[in-house]
């Protein structure tokens, strides 16, 4: 039987980071994931400055590792098969990085012990102590396992009711073969029917393009239309044609599955944390795992409901479920959605790249703020 203070379940930017604040505070903590390190994770893979900070890690720090880090200091954006706008900006505002090594390093970073190759078979609780696969006990639980998370699962007892966002990508190193895309500027395309995007992002001598939607109705006919695309414009060599990964998540903010139960927090990906406008995971993933870790101290060894309410209460604050438009409006704010990103350089620099994508004046939610 093994035993810890905390069993985290998802070994991702949640997992790790929340392993790696609880460790530093004494705690003995495990995470527990299914997959082996390196992995593979659909993403188009850039991180915000406030990333680094809310990690306590430089840039500089992160490529001395031998990583890969892609400076990015502008956008090209418009509808996929229309006129592009670029946005440029005098320094970096973003990083470009590949999933599979910054996962492992924030992993290996944590120093904790890691359970590799260890799916979820069971759940079950006794007394205060949280049973795993009857072999790890625990009095906390962290839910950090991405959307198909069996601690999120177990806690919800139901279907989503919401349908989640649908996504696929591929990654693949050029090795001489020729494409248009900087690694400076990522290209990003909306769908015409605005109900999803498209990127190309060069992370050095790699590629990664991917598209996500709303909807799963006909996605393999846009996938397959935007690689078409892709290739013809010579933005991506004949490998884009080659088979893309898959994924799903919920973007609509807090409040799609429970964030709390007595002994256990639910993280990342895993509460459905994803920003509506981007689908950007990351920054959630990390910012609600320093805020779980944080309430968990605070917690002082009481983990009823009562004793985690004030990282649900300070998530819950931060991450809103975006107002949608009416439905007999719809076709009109499309419409005017496809001119203002085909025309306006003013409509995309303030709100497709500084609000939606790089979050420019919003503030992270702060651990515990407001919420004792």
């Amino acid at each position: 039987m093994r035993r810890c203070d905390a069993l985290i379940v998802g070994g991702g930017p949640a997992g790790s980071t929340c392993a790696r604040v609880l460790r530093l505070a004494g705690w003995d903590v495990i995470v527990a994931d299914r997959a082996r390190f390196p992995r593979d994770k659909v993403c188009g893979g850039w991180l915000t400055p406030p990333v680094f900070a809310r990690l306590g890690l430089e840039p500089g720090e992160y490529r001395a590792a031998g990583l890969t880090l892609q400076e990015i200091s502008g956008f090209k954006t418009g509808l996929i098969g229309g006129r592009v706008i670029e946005t440029r900006y005098p320094a970096p505002v973003s990083y470009a990085i590949r999933r599979c090594e910054f996962d492992h390093y924030l992993l290996q970073r944590a120093g904790v012990r890691v359970l590799e190759h260890t799916p979820v078979a069971s759940i079950r609780r006794t007394g205060d102590t949280w049973m795993v696969n009857d072999e790890i006990a625990a009095p906390v639980l962290v839910g950090a396992g991405g959307h198909f998370c069996p601690v999120a699962r177990y806690l919800q007892g139901a279907q989503d009711s919401w349908p989640p966002i649908v996504a696929k990508e591929l990654e693949f190193p050029l090795s001489g073969q020729s494409s248009s895309v900087s690694g400076f500027t990522p290209e990003l395309f909306f769908c015409h029917d605005l109900e999803g995007y498209a990127w190309c992002v060069r992370k050095g001598d790699y590629l990664n393009v991917g598209i996500g939607r709303r909807t799963r109705a006909n996605f393999a006919s846009h996938v397959s239309e935007f690689a078409t695309f892709l290739v013809a414009t010579g933005r991506a060599p004949e490998t884009a044609r080659g088979a893309w990964h898959g994924h799903a998540y919920h973007a609509l903010g807090a409040g799609t599955r429970p964030l709390v139960a007595p002994g256990v927090v639910v993280i990342g990906d895993a509460a459905g944390l994803a920003y509506p406008e981007s689908g950007e995971g990351i920054r959630p993933a990390v910012d609600s795992a320093v805020i779980a870790a944080q309430t968990l101290i605070s917690a002082g060894g009481r983990y009823r409901i009562e004793d985690l309410r004030p990282y649900e209460a300070t998530i819950r604050a931060g991450h809103q479920v975006p107002r949608q438009s009416p439905d007999p409006l719809k076709p009109a704010v499309r419409a005017v959605g496809r001119a203002l990103l085909q025309h306006s350089r003013w409509f995309t620099r303030r709100f497709v790249i500084n609000e939606w994508f790089l979050r420019a004046g919003r503030a992270a939610p702060h651990p515990l703020s407001d919420s004792r």
